[in-house]
């Protein structure tokens, strides 16, 4: 298909989206319906430059990468997401593999959570989208190269990915990431992502390997985390996860404990997340 019905097709679904469908404020100085070609550039990780070109035709070969990211900044539902692949020249993916894609209704949940740090991830701990609040707790995972955005692979290759959390809760997350990622192997069968995944991971770390021989199989379930944010100091939160039956995406919400003082915290987080783009501001990209 011809690059100007990719380029209308994007311009159309942005129109279609309100601010509140992604989360920003109306505000008072729109003049037209829709977001804001800024405002999509910021949710698919891009240059406003280099979305606009797509828009109007300039340039028409995204990669498959960023057609993912942009289809989870325009909210866009399965048929639509793989109409835009197909636009763009590509085979739509798997629907077990890792395309960067989030459900529409993963992103709605997503975009509610406003005082609370929240993010979405596959069932492999692939980080696919986060709020603000995420960002200023963990970092920006989502939208990363090759394995930068999955948490299991960071937690067992990289030592700086385990400082926000006490080491005494260490080994109890570690075990707790290696038998996620064997129920996940269970379900998807000979999967090869997964399995290139797991044979990696045991190349790589040894504490890996010794967890994977445990045999081990439970999903992620709700648990107590203490943090240790460099600005926010001490969090005491409940780490929860919302299920999709059909994507097995998950929804990771850390849910302040009554009484602690962490929802206060996430006060201060938010004004530090927030600092780093301003929505409104025409300049932004």
């Amino acid at each position: 298909m011809s690059g100007s019905e990719l380029g209308d097709f994007l311009r159309t679904r942005r129109l279609a989206l309100r601010p509140a469908d992604v989360g920003f404020p109306a505000g008072s100085r729109r003049r037209t319906p829709g977001l804001r070609r800024v405002e999509v550039a910021l949710l698919a990780n891009m240059s406003v430059d280099y979305y606009s070109r797509l828009e109007q035709s300039r340039r028409a070969n995204p990669s498959e990468a960023l057609l993912a990211n942009l289809a989870r900044a325009l909210r866009l539902s399965v048929d639509e997401r793989d109409y835009l692949y197909r636009l763009a020249g590509f085979q739509p993916p798997a629907s077990n593999g890792i395309s960067g894609y989030v459900e529409p209704s993963m992103m709605f949940l997503l975009d509610s959570l406003t005082t609370v740090p929240a993010h979405v991830m596959d069932d492999l701990t692939t980080v696919l989208a986060q709020n603000t609040l995420s960002r200023a707790l963990v970092g920006s995972w989502a939208g990363g190269d090759g394995r930068s955005a999955n948490v299991a692979w960071r937690w067992f290759t990289d030592d700086g990915s385990r400082a926000l959390n006490v080491p005494e809760e260490h080994e109890e997350i570690g075990r707790g990431y290696v038998a996620d990622l064997r129920a996940a192997a269970a379900r998807r069968g000979r999967d090869r992502t997964v399995g290139q995944l797991i044979a990696d991971l045991s190349a790589a770390s040894g504490e890996f390997a010794s967890y994977w021989d445990e045999m081990r199989v439970a999903p992620l379930q709700s648990t107590r985390k203490i943090l240790n944010h460099s600005h926010a100091g001490r969090l005491d939160v409940q780490c929860d996860f919302v299920l999709s039956s059909t994507s097995g995406q998950r929804l990771v919400i850390f849910r302040p404990q009554p009484g602690s003082g962490t929802a206060d915290s996430f006060d201060f987080l938010q004004v530090l997340g927030q600092q780093s783009f301003d929505p409104q501001e025409p300049g932004a990209q």
